[in-house]
């Protein structure tokens, strides 16, 4: 099992100290979102300090983009990288992708199928000199003049790591993706009950079997090194779960549990700007069905209790930049799964 940690850096410059240190821990990755900052400018600095670290964005927002751009973005990111790009795409939610980004919305998993073949076909047509024929329902490219051709990229094409909580945007990771990014608003049962199923029913229709693709779990911990710190970590947890539940489009995780009487009052706090009271409604057992809480001893025995069978990858999410901290947790794990 590969663990990665969340780089949440402040200035893309801190991303050259953050990722060497994670390599030395021995990390399989660093990994941005798109959130207050871009997640692309982070990896470019990073990939010049690291020499073995994967770099991933988990995610960058694929439908406030276009393809073209995106693709020449993601292949100078693996030139730079030397190949150790993961490109982790989401798609976010329509308010945002109209009312934030100023994007068109419709059919989002459909759109972000066709968005990775429109990828694929840029990148085939540079690294092979087809011509550029890619005409979709969503998006068309059909000119690419050698003035504006990137040379074939030695280290190949970067991978493509798709993230999604319904049912049919999972099969499309299963069915273009190279991977699949579990969002951190999961829990094992929504995992194992209706995610897994979706991504085997897209791995189907491309021919392709579970081994033939990786499943990045993304993981909300609370843990610090003494009780204080804990109690600290546990807050801002509950206050992030207390986002994700509140968007109706992550509803079926709380419909899993039996829980979906939280989301209409964790709504309406969240459009009267109460975020910061939302962690309020998050009892100890959604807390813990969702997130890992303690020690990093307990943390990595709660992580590979409810996770450690069901997928590849562990992406940590954890609130600061304690790179010791998150390394503690590591060696938790190691230790745990030799037991």
């Amino acid at each position: 099992m590969k663990l990665d940690v969340a780089m949440l850096i402040k200035n893309p410059l801190e991303a050259a100290a953050f990722a060497a240190a994670a390599e030395r821990e021995g990390f399989a990755s660093v990994y941005t979102f798109e959130g207050q900052h871009d997640p692309l400018l982070p990896l470019a600095i990073a990939a010049e300090h690291t020499e073995n670290l994967e770099l991933m964005t988990a995610i960058t927002v694929a439908l406030a983009r276009s393809p073209l751009t995106l693709a020449h973005t993601a292949y100078d990111l693996q030139l730079m990288s030397r190949g150790r790009l993961i490109l982790g795409l989401g798609t976010q939610v329509k308010a945002h992708i109209e009312r934030r980004y100023g994007m068109p919305w419709s059919r989002p998993a459909a759109r972000m199928r066709e968005f990775v073949q429109a990828l694929h076909a840029i990148w085939s047509c540079w690294q092979s000199g087809e011509k550029l024929a890619f005409e979709g329902e969503f998006y068309r490219h059909t000119l690419m003049p050698p003035t504006f051709t990137p040379e074939p990229n030695p280290y190949g094409i970067p991978r493509v790591f798709l993230a999604g909580v319904g049912p049919l945007m999972v099969q499309v990771a299963g069915e273009v993706g190279d991977g699949y990014i579990v969002h951190p608003f999961h829990t094992r049962r929504h995992l194992s009950e209706h995610s897994l199923p979706a991504l085997a029913r897209g791995l189907a229709i491309s021919g392709r079997t579970r081994a033939q693709i990786e499943v990045s779990c993304q993981i909300i911990m609370a843990t610090g090194a003494d009780a204080a710190t804990i109690e600290q970590a546990t807050a801002a947890a509950r206050r992030q779960i207390g986002f994700y539940a509140s968007t109706p489009a992550y509803l079926p995780v709380l419909e899993c549990m039996d829980r979906a009487d939280i989301h209409q009052p964790l709504l309406a706090m969240s459009r009267e700007g109460q975020w910061d009271r939302m962690g309020d409604l998050i009892d100890d057992a959604l807390l813990h069905a969702v997130a890992a809480v303690g020690t990093p001893h307990q943390v990595a025995e709660r992580i590979l209790e409810t996770r450690g069978d069901l997928v590849d990858r562990i992406s940590l999410i954890a609130y600061g930049v304690d790179i010791a901290l998150f390394a503690s947790v590591g060696n938790a794990l190691k230790a745990v799964k030799s037991r």
